[in-house]
């Protein structure tokens, strides 16, 4: 057996187990009896504790080593010498942090979020601030370890993703508010008013699970290797190319909750069903960074399944299944509808122009949480300040304010920028995209996803994490990322809508 070989081996036992713990955790989400929540923090702690030990060990270190002397010269663009490249890397960042630390990251985590579950049910952010405390001090602690030579947050940023700075992303949002804070305030001066009160209205649950499949095969989904369930927040779980899950809420008077949290996950599933077999069973066949993630899901969410052709071809059949709700109301008025603008209170169920600002929201707050200008006690009313900065709307509550997401239940501070820096790479690549293939307008416009699926696979998804994301924006789009390709496409798009 070759040294390659011999490492292949080690790396594919490893990833059985990072699998198993992300189904442990899938189930937690989605089935585990809310009694199991202590033996299943436990059993998860166990889990990563042992990945953690075996993933730092001397033995593992050297037969990466190993390896690579035994691979010296192999090709870049290699799958062999691109997970020598990651290997070393994840290697090292791991080593970092002592195995104490790992498991009692996970044990406060999993209370965190039982308690983040609570806190947001019953809107008081109190049963939550200790665990938030907590946690803080975590990624305070996770800084410290991973080392940084600017700013504190960039250690935590790096981990989502690879390569970018703080102050590169601060200067990307500054770019991007300076242009978008004209935008939003020309389309409130706009006498265009659109009604999107066709939304809120009743809406069988069992109906809109209905639809929700029709649409996800729709945009190129496979059923046959992925599942759709229900959740408190909707994310998607990777344990294979072939068992890509998503998950979605429902809400019985409201439809875009469901129908737009399918669109996102499916375009984080269908990113790791487009991994390329042969990467399977190592960490080469997952997304690039959360970013490149984030321009998948958010592209068919939004570009994709906001667009105009996109309801003209599939409105006829959501009308079928809600008659009395859609009968009387075309595709150009249920079009205009979910591509209203206005500020509100959730950031999952925000619109394209507005969603970038509670991004930039939780970046600053994040910083500040982490540098210590800001106690855990006064988040919720620093929140609120926040919004009515960016929005010029105040939450009513907390459920609807700080506690609204899960992510800040786990030391996973740098996640938030991904968010609206996939709404950047998003455009870029959907521009690049239809350049190159005009056949995808065409498409989209008859509401179709075939040749944009085919680009993205070839382009994209079969890559996996072989380059980082730097290097796969340049190598897709010629460019390093930019807001440029996004405010064209949202002036466009907005601007005919609002008829700016």
């Amino acid at each position: 057996m070759s040294h390659y070989d011999s490492l292949l081996e080690k790396v594919r036992e490893l990833d059985d187990l990072n699998k198993a713990a992300a189904l442990l955790s899938w189930d937690r989400e989605v089935n585990m009896p809310r009694g199991g929540a202590a033996e299943r923090i436990a059993q998860m702690t166990t889990l990563s504790s042992l990945i953690h030990r075996m993933s730092t060990s001397d033995e593992f270190g050297g037969l990466i080593e190993d390896a690579a002397a035994e691979l010296d010269g192999a090709a870049y663009d290699s799958n062999e010498a691109s997970l020598i490249r990651l290997l070393r890397r994840n290697y090292a960042d791991a080593r970092k942090l002592p195995d104490e630390f790992v498991a009692r990251s996970s044990a406060v985590s999993g209370q965190a979020r039982e308690a983040w579950v609570q806190a947001r049910t019953a809107s008081d952010f109190a049963i939550f601030r200790p665990w938030l405390e907590q946690v803080v001090g975590l990624c305070q602690e996770m800084a410290e370890l991973y080392g940084y030579e600017d700013e504190k947050y960039d250690a935590l940023l790096d981990k989502y993703e690879l390569g970018m700075k703080t102050a590169e992303v601060r200067a990307i949002f500054s770019d991007l508010k300076a242009e978008l804070v004209p935008l939003r305030e020309a389309i409130d001066r706009s006498p265009v008013k659109i009604d999107d009160s066709l939304l809120h209205q009743p809406y069988d649950v069992e109906r809109q699970k209905a639809f929700a499949r029709t649409v996800a095969e729709a945009i190129g989904y496979d059923f046959n290797r992925g599942h759709l369930g229900t959740v408190i927040h909707p994310f998607a779980t990777s344990l294979s190319r072939n068992d890509a899950r998503i998950t979605t809420r429902w809400y019985p008077d409201f439809l875009c909750p469901s129908l737009f949290g399918t669109l996102h996950e499916c375009g984080h599933a269908m990113y790791e069903q487009g991994t390329a077999a042969e990467l399977a069973r190592t960490p080469l066949a997952r997304g690039t960074s959360l970013g490149i993630h984030e321009s998948q899901s958010r592209m068919m969410e939004n570009i994709v399944g906001r667009s105009r052709g996109f309801w003209h071809a599939h409105f006829p059949a959501l009308q079928a299944l809600f008659p009395e709700a859609l009968g009387g109301h075309t595709a150009e008025a249920f079009y205009r509808a979910i591509n209203k603008t206005q500020p509100s209170f959730i950031r999952v169920e925000a619109d394209e122009l507005t969603y970038n600002f509670h991004i930039i929201l939780r970046f600053e707050l994040e910083q500040a949480m982490l540098n210590g200008d800001l106690a855990v006690a006064d988040l919720p009313a620093a929140w609120n300040e926040k919004m009515r900065e960016l929005l010029g709307v105040t939450p009513p509550d907390d459920s609807q304010g700080c506690l609204q997401d899960v992510h800040w239940s786990r030391p996973g501070f740098g996640y938030f920028p991904t968010y609206a820096l996939g709404n950047l790479y998003a455009a870029q690549f959907f521009e690049t995209a239809t350049a190159a293939d005009p056949a995808i307008l065409a498409e989209l416009a008859e509401g179709r996803t075939t040749a944009l699926l085919a680009w993205l696979r070839e382009n994209i998804h079969r890559h996996g994490r072989k380059f980082t994301p730097g290097e796969l924006v340049r190598r897709v789009t010629g460019q390093p990322l930019g807001h440029a390709a996004f405010m064209r496409y949202a002036t466009a798009k907005f601007g005919e809508l609002y008829e700016l």
